[in-house]
């Protein structure tokens, strides 16, 4: 973990470093056969870790936490002047770590969402990356599960022979799930979000001009209105007062509580 990277958030640990840098990472990882516990988080990531001290705890031990956000990325830019240009948004980080995966035949596991979506994305990925070695992949469970449960999840994605796994089961499973399998699986996790269901097609993207200018979240309320509308009504506002609060220097702990690591999700 490059500690010159991280950067003090509202508490949250959030590396200032671009989608190739991040790719990097994770390629070197894959080949030398060791752990590193991934997450793209938005305002909403940062959020769960603002109010929960045993999550942020979590977020703040994985090795690379990245601005999926395009307010995550202003606001490093504000405190801290990492001079990111471009956000680190899931769906593009994948691709681009499928990109450069494929042709040193390094393969990859999916883990999360739907059937139906884990099928889409497995058939469409095969088609935009051609000599992509897809080990396997499998839906969620969409609840709790138990040590052993999870002992058997991760004995399968090592039996498959990935070096790679890629998982969306959204904000905070993911990182909940990276975090605890991270010494199951020693092999990099990357926590992408709703990156499955876009790169399947079965969920819409918002257009380009509002991703970057940050209206991306106008889109999705839109389109999943009863499903986010606690998510950007109440938590985007309680974001941006902190963020000003940083700003006029307010110090913001990054200690928290140490999770009981018996609660899993898969």
């Amino acid at each position: 973990m490059n500690s010159l990277l991280k950067k003090n958030l509202v508490g949250v640990l959030v590396d200032g470093i671009d989608r190739f840098g991040a790719t990097d990472m994770v390629l070197e990882a894959a080949r030398q056969g060791r752990s590193l516990a991934v997450s793209a988080i938005a305002v909403h990531g940062v959020m769960t870790g603002v109010l929960d001290p045993a999550h942020r705890y979590r977020l703040n031990h994985l090795d690379l936490v990245v601005a999926d956000g395009q307010p995550v990325r202003w606001a490093l830019n504000l405190l801290h002047a990492v001079g990111l240009r471009y956000r680190v948004y899931g769906p593009n980080l994948t691709a681009e770590v499928l990109t450069r995966a494929a042709p040193e035949q390094i393969p990859v596991y999916f883990y999360g969402s739907t059937q139906e979506v884990i099928d889409l994305l497995c058939a469409r990925l095969r088609q935009k990356f051609p000599g992509l070695r897809i080990a396997g992949a499998e839906p969620s469970r969409f609840g709790r599960i138990d040590a052993k449960t999870a002992d058997g999840i991760a004995a399968r994605i090592r039996a498959s022979g990935a070096r790679i796994v890629f998982v969306g089961l959204g904000c905070p499973r993911q990182e909940v799930w990276a975090y605890e399998f991270r010494d199951r699986l020693k092999m990099p996790i990357l926590a992408v979000g709703a990156a499955f269901p876009f790169l399947a097609g079965t969920l819409r993207q918002a257009p380009t001009w509002m991703q970057d200018r940050g209206f991306e979240w106008l889109f999705r309320l839109y389109m999943e209105p009863r499903r986010l509308w606690r998510r950007y009504l109440l938590l985007s506002p309680a974001y941006i007062l902190l963020v000003l609060c940083q700003w006029l220097g307010f110090r913001f702990c990054i200690e928290g509580e140490e999770p009981v690591s018996e609660i899993l999700y898969g």
